[in-house]
């Protein structure tokens, strides 16, 4: 696999994508590797070698019209190279999705912070893990030396908002909340004057994510980018949805919807290491446009990582390269 082992030459390349390895390893046994037994050298490609990769990518959760599409890529590769070892199909198969990720972008993952006051919202339904990733987001902050606080923006669950303060402590972030039912703008507006007045570096803002009322939704996220941007110039600098990635499909119509009532600047994998489907990053990036900026490998507070398309590959295919 030549495209693949490019990627990753070096030693220390392939140590930095161990999370990904490891994390990763449900994937990887039940869709990657029966992949790699299909295209076993000396196979003959038939047009039911094109089904059965058709099934085992929508079982991974790669979208149906991304798989459609990249079956249709490796049919015409086939004719016009007059491949005719299905072996050859895995090279092929690695560099389009490499491709069809990139879309021929840079595409930066970093959080954008400015060199003021920043604001990252984030949204997402309940349950995602939405407060562990913000409390994982304040961990990896702090040890770039920034002072972070975190902003119980969903007012109307007091049991979410406890939970984030209990992040809060354990991270050592400073925290903000007004009284349950406060108005969700409001609780942004003074959370943005103490902040200027102590120094805050970055704000770390939770939202609520009743999906049952989407009028109401955009409303009120509409109220908060307003509330935000005209306190803060630029802000927020990033607008994250928070995904399960082991709700599949039903968290790739969560990002459509997100997509539809905000402005996303990227999404962020929880539980990706849960997950036999992983190649929801795929379909994401597909569907709405924009990049996964992170992904959960773990539990602990350092298993937040940066996403990175050549990792997440190399966490896909490890264990045939």
């Amino acid at each position: 696999m030549g495209f693949i082992k490019n990627l990753f030459q070096s030693k220390k390349q392939k140590q930095r994508a161990q999370k990904y390895r490891i994390g990763m390893e449900k994937t990887r046994e039940n869709v990657f590797n029966r992949l790699d037994e299909l295209l076993k050298s000396g196979a003959p490609i038939t047009e039911e070698l094109f089904e059965d990769i058709e099934e085992l990518f929508i079982t991974a959760d790669m979208g149906v019209d991304v798989v459609l599409s990249l079956v249709e890529h490796l049919r015409n590769s086939v004719r016009v190279q007059d491949i005719q070892d299905a072996h050859e199909l895995r090279e092929i198969i690695v560099e389009e999705m490499f491709k069809r990720y990139v879309k021929d972008e840079i595409v930066d993952t970093n959080l954008k912070l400015s060199d003021g006051l920043s604001v990252l919202l984030f949204v997402g339904v309940n349950g995602v893990g939405k407060t562990t990733t913000i409390g994982k987001v304040a961990h990896l902050l702090q040890k770039k030396g920034k002072k972070v606080m975190m902003v119980a923006g969903d007012t109307f669950r007091a049991g979410g908002i406890n939970q984030l303060k209990i992040w809060s402590e354990r991270t050592g972030s400073e925290f903000f909340e007004k009284p349950k039912g406060s108005d969700p703008s409001s609780v942004m507006y003074d959370a943005i004057a103490y902040a200027k007045q102590h120094d805050i570096d970055v704000l770390l803002c939770d939202t609520a994510g009743r999906l049952q009322n989407k009028k109401h939704l955009m409303e009120e996220l509409g109220k908060i980018h307003r509330v935000i941007g005209r306190e803060i110039e630029g802000a927020p600098q990033e607008t994250l949805l928070v995904l399960d990635a082991t709700t599949g499909q039903n968290g790739l119509s969560q990002a459509k919807i997100f997509n539809e009532v905000t402005h996303l600047t990227g999404v962020i994998l929880a539980k990706l290491d849960g997950t036999a489907k992983g190649g929801i990053a795929l379909a994401i990036r597909e569907t709405i446009g924009v990049p996964v900026k992170m992904v959960g490998l773990g539990e602990k507070a350092e298993d937040l990582e940066y996403f990175d398309i050549e990792e997440y590959i190399y966490g896909l295919f490890s264990d045939v390269i």
